[in-house]
């Protein structure tokens, strides 16, 4: 007869559930950091990351390009600052250039929300299961051909337009199953390859890739479009993605124990550290005690909230700089690209942040919301305020730097908080937190097209209202009901024969 025995955590489990810092109990090897070969896996993922975020957000700043713009009325702009010279004299001119080099649509503001959101259904649905199968067949295997398929999508895109909006929104939706996949499968790796009191600067690094990506092509995808025509921005980015595919099969592994290239003491030191003893996949998931769990959803629904405001910023920086002050493309890009290499910087201090703060004999649920509030609140309280100070160009762009260069801060607090409660399950529930997230990526494109299209004049106000809200109730709840202990559904069994 089996039976099923609860194994306490260890001392050092324990302590790190109640927010200690581990670092006195994990053994006293030497091993490099920076120059290791779990740095080297977060710098691939980064890299991995970046190139799916680029892939994905790569319509946001060719849709400049891609649609007619005298056919529809403009915005109401009530600037009355003079805009720096050479950025809004030529819009026109170089609208009629562009169009030239590559076909011109005419969709109205709702279609573009439709194109814009189409990615993301394939992305909500996709992350939970791509951590799943992470988990079951390895994470090296599921990225990688979701990386190759995301990047031979990337490049049927043009095509995809040429021949109508049905092939485009349906060779976009798969690309989105693709990058689902591709997200959700990475955070199997952090089970196995991140020590407790090196999660936060690790998860960091590699998530930091997606807002690198957003940075890369918002500066140069406009720079792309105005020399070449909008198509090559697919091209080069989706060329980029099949040459990461290569760099990814050839340096990730799933554990450090089939790594061939990892030192000896590394191994021991990162295996010591997570007192891998049972495998999580000769337990049934408990789904019950998952459902019934409020730390668990809180989580998921703070980084949905926070999602929306992500998002906003990836798909309407560029619309939004376009709408209110008519620069050409080659400037939007660059004015749209500043505040996500903010970001990247902040994102990756964010995590030494969090990791410092727990060094410092922090409680491990007080640096989590600490870093949460952190990203959350000024970036949401600054982009609702950009209606009130568009009339003064440098402060919009300050506003719009800030907003966006403090919101990954998330990315070491709520976004890696499934990792505390439930690190035998993380895969999956960082996957499915990400995938409930991406829900508002669909649903964003949607609500800023009903106020866009309704009013042109308080569209723009009514929407970051809106997100502000959204923001603030998800913000809320997680700090009543979220935790960083192991909970009791997450503990490790063991089966003993009797």
């Amino acid at each position: 007869m089996a039976t099923v025995v609860e194994l306490s955590p260890t001392s050092e489990q324990s302590e790190f559930a109640l927010g200690t810092p581990v670092n006195k109990k994990t053994p006293a090897l030497k091993v490099p950091s920076l120059c290791s070969m779990r740095y080297g896996i977060a710098f691939v993922t980064h890299f991995c990351n970046f190139t799916l975020m680029a892939q994905n957000c790569t319509i946001s700043i060719t849709m400049v390009a891609m649609v007619n713009n005298t056919d529809h009325p403009p915005h109401l702009n009530s600037s009355t600052e003079q805009l720096p010279a050479g950025l809004n004299g030529d819009h026109h001119e170089a609208s009629k250039h562009l169009s030239t080099k590559a076909p011109v649509y005419n969709w109205s503001p709702q279609t573009q929300g439709i194109i814009f959101s189409s990615v993301q259904y394939g992305m909500m649905l996709m992350q939970g299961p791509g951590g799943y199968l992470a988990g079951k067949i390895g994470t090296k295997k599921v990225v990688g051909i979701a990386l190759l398929g995301s990047s031979l999508l990337t490049l049927c895109i043009p095509l995809a337009a040429n021949l109508g909006l049905v092939f485009l929104l349906a060779t976009r939706a798969v690309q989105g199953l693709m990058q689902g996949t591709g997200y959700g499968g990475q955070f199997a790796l952090w089970q196995r390859w991140a020590p407790p009191n090196e999660r936060s600067r690790l998860c960091s690094i590699a998530m930091s890739g997606m807002t690198l990506g957003v940075f890369t092509v918002l500066l140069v995808g406009g720079i792309i479009s105005e020399a070449l025509g909008w198509p090559f921005v697919f091209y080069i980015f989706g060329g980029t993605g099949v040459l990461c595919c290569l760099l990814w099969f050839i340096l990730i592994y799933d554990d450090p124990v089939s790594h061939p290239w990892i030192s000896g003491p590394e191994r021991e030191y990162i295996l010591s550290s997570l007192n891998q003893q049972f495998s999580s996949e000769e337990q049934p998931l408990p789904i019950k005690a998952m459902l019934k769990s409020l730390p668990l959803w809180s989580m998921c629904l703070c980084s949905m909230t926070h999602q929306w405001l992500v998002n906003t910023f990836i798909i309407y920086t560029p619309t939004y700089i376009s709408s209110v002050f008519k620069v050409n493309i080659r400037d939007n890009g660059f004015l749209s690209s500043l505040p996500f290499f903010v970001a990247w910087v902040l994102g990756i201090l964010g995590g030494q942040l969090a990791d410092f703060l727990l060094s410092k004999n922090f409680r491990l649920v007080t640096v989590r919301k600490f870093i949460t509030i952190l990203g959350n609140t000024p970036s949401a309280a600054l982009i609702a305020a950009l209606p009130y100070v568009q009339s003064s160009y440098i402060t919009t762009i300050i506003f719009l730097t800030l907003s966006c260069g403090i919101c990954p801060l998330c990315q070491a607090g709520v976004y890696i908080n499934a990792l505390d409660i439930a690190p035998r399950y993380a895969s999956l529930l960082m996957g499915t937190s990400r995938g409930l997230g991406h829900s508002s990526a669909v649903v964003v494109p949607i609500v800023a097209g009903f106020f866009l299209n309704q009013d042109s004049e308080f569209g723009w106000r009514n929407f970051f209202f809106v997100l502000f809200v959204v923001n603030l109730l998800g913000l809320i709840i997680y700090l009543m009901f979220g935790k960083a202990d192991v909970q009791e559904w997450a503990r490790e069994r063991k089966l003993t024969r009797l």
